[in-house]
């Protein structure tokens, strides 16, 4: 401890434009210098005395030259394809990511955007603002949905995936996930089948879920093929990156009836530019970036960030240690 912190609790600088992380730590009396900043021009003014930075969004490369006793780099988002992981390497500087702290907000929001599609809500709604009164039709194949019995392909089963297919299967739905290779046929209930199968598994499912982190291999995975290859009265829900998506494949796709709708979290451009026809099509619901959000985020980010000081303290393995 004495080595790192010169007898004395770090100095960390909490950067956000909207999670207190200060205040969070205070709640848990912890007495470590912290200064919390909401701007990139106040980060500015706090950068040089961070031992510990906790981020996400308004990181820039540069604050690597202006932090000479920067000794972690502890995202605040899962994300962190937006941090100079070589540099970070080269430098000896660990960066932790907030893998799972937004777990059940996230899993939560697929089942939101599930129901909300089963059940037409974004219909309702907007009825509600015309003043219509739809009352049911005769054709059983066009009204709101039971969930019992439909099939979900779950594209990433990590902590969040995980926790979606727990939740589905609760509403009596069969839950496929996809992974590399296939060790077990089925892990908690969830069928397993191997990624050479997506296209497969992905022709069987009513929704396919994506919570996958964006790598090269995921990087456009939701290519034409893909969608081609989805059942026309099937729904995309995308919780993960934006580029996991062809957005021009998908709105092609959207166009032709190739697929029913979609439910889409993230995009390739945020905030989404207000001309994308995106926000405009009556099969798409489109939310902003808030599946993760919720009134617990800056606690949870916290319980990591206390963990990883800890452990650079003890000379123990960091939580989710990407560098």
């Amino acid at each position: 401890m004495k080595t790192l912190w010169l007898d004395r609790r770090p100095r960390i600088v909490c950067a956000h434009p909207l999670y207190d992380l200060k205040a969070a730590l205070d709640i848990r009396q912890d007495d470590s210098a912290c200064t919390q900043v909401f701007s990139l021009s106040d980060l500015d003014n706090y950068i040089e005395e961070a031992e510990i930075l906790c981020i996400s969004m308004l990181w820039k490369d540069y604050l690597l030259d202006r932090a000479p006793r920067l000794k972690l780099v502890q995202s605040i988002s899962a994300g962190v394809d937006h941090f100079p992981q070589k540099v970070l390497q080269d430098r000896n500087i660990p960066l932790c990511s907030a893998r799972g702290v937004n777990a059940r907000a996230v899993s939560e929001h697929v089942l939101s955007f599930i129901l909300n599609i089963s059940r037409r809500l974004f219909e309702a709604r907007d009825d509600q603002k015309a003043g219509l009164w739809r009352t049911p039709v005769r054709d059983a194949t066009n009204r709101v949905q039971e969930l019992t019995g439909k099939r979900v392909l779950v594209v990433g089963l990590g902590s969040i995936g995980r926790r979606v297919a727990h939740l589905c299967q609760v509403f009596d739905m069969t839950v496929t996930g996809v992974r590399r290779t296939v060790v077990q046929e089925v892990e908690d209930g969830i069928h397993i089948v191997a990624s050479d199968r997506l296209h497969e598994a992905v022709a069987e499912a009513d929704f396919v879920v994506l919570s996958c982190p964006l790598t090269p291999e995921t990087h456009g995975l939701v290519d034409a093929a893909f969608l081609s290859s989805m059942r026309r009265d099937a729904y995309l829900i995308n919780v993960s990156r934006g580029k996991v998506v062809d957005e021009a494949a998908l709105l092609d796709a959207l166009d032709k009836g190739t697929i029913a709708g979609a439910a889409l979290d993230t995009f390739v451009d945020e905030p989404l530019p207000e001309g994308s026809t995106f926000w405009s099509r009556e099969n798409v619901i489109v939310t902003p970036h808030n599946a993760g959000d919720s009134q617990f985020y800056a606690r949870n980010v916290v319980d990591i960030l206390l963990d990883n000081i800890t452990n650079m303290e003890n000379g123990t393995p960091l939580r989710n240690r990407v560098v």
